[in-house]
């Protein structure tokens, strides 16, 4: 099972958060910690990106710029959108790295802060929105239209075959040797299982059986929520569309070591859950 399936150290504290004033005081204590964010995503870092950079807040609390990440223990953390300034990483780079409620607070402020730079507008009316909430939510000035972060499913999936071989595939503009197992958004009025059905056939002609979830992790770059699965082919067969993939095939553990060790195979960053999937399937606990 995948590293996130436990609860969370961070306290979201989402029944107090709509207090503005009660926020505001939270801002100003001894032990308050802020973690900057630039609009590409990447975070303020120390110790060679094994460590968040968490100083306290030395301007005038803005509740228009400064959200409010939540409580760590007795700790109240907030997130802004910065300029890049020293050290900076991105989740893909140094997530892996990261103790767990680091890694928590840094996937919290990154999805935080893509949101609100595009969510300045009301999609219904178009007029200004402003931030309530903490932070986690938006509310239109001209017609009072509510606004909370977006969050996209996208189904991830391991197909192995019936001699238990792996899918891996590369998309087209991918660097040579890259390649994963496979994925797709969930489209509107789908469920999981029928986006699963209908990407793997789309992408790869490969027909499934014995769908089992497996894990999830959020990935706020942009907005997505990866919803792990296994699941098993019938036959073996796959045919790639030649337009997102471009090679795939399935692969024993004896092809992927071999592959690894010769530079000719570049598997997920260990941030990821697809990293995770793939270890797993090697130690033969996928399933």
């Amino acid at each position: 099972m995948s590293i996130w399936s436990g609860s969370s150290e961070l306290d979201r504290v989402a029944q107090h958060r709509h207090n503005e004033e009660w926020v505001a005081q939270l801002w100003q204590q001894e032990n308050a910690r802020l973690l900057k964010v630039t609009e590409t995503g990447e975070f303020y870092t120390c110790d060679g990106g094994r460590r968040l950079r968490l100083p306290r807040p030395f301007v005038t609390f803005d509740p228009q710029r400064h959200y409010l990440l939540g409580m760590v223990a007795d700790v109240p953390v907030f997130t802004v959108l910065s300029l890049p300034e020293g050290e900076t990483h991105s989740l893909r780079a140094v997530g892996h790295q990261l103790e767990e409620r680091e890694r928590d607070l840094a996937t919290v402020a990154v999805s935080l802060v893509n949101w609100h730079r595009h969510a300045g507008f009301c999609p219904v009316c178009g007029g200004t929105t402003r931030v309530i909430n903490g932070g986690f939510a938006r509310v239109c000035t001209r017609c009072g239209e509510q606004l909370f972060p977006r969050t996209d499913p996208a189904v991830i999936v391991a197909i192995l075959d019936p001699d238990d071989r792996l899918l891996l595939a590369r998309q087209g503009s991918w660097p040579k040797g890259r390649a994963s197992i496979l994925a797709g958004f969930v489209e509107a009025g789908e469920s999981l299982e029928q986006a699963i059905h209908r990407e793997m056939t789309e992408e790869a002609d490969v027909e499934l059986h014995d769908l089992r979830y497996w894990g999830s992790q959020p990935w706020p770059t942009p907005r997505s929520l990866m919803l792990g699965f296994t699941a098993r082919s019938r036959d073996g067969h796959v045919s790639v569309d030649g337009e997102e993939l471009v090679q795939g095939r399935f692969w024993s553990r004896e092809d992927v070591d071999r592959a690894e060790a010769a530079g000719e195979l570049v598997l997920p960053p260990s941030s990821s859950i697809a990293s995770r999937m793939i270890a797993a399937w090697r130690a033969g606990t996928l399933l």
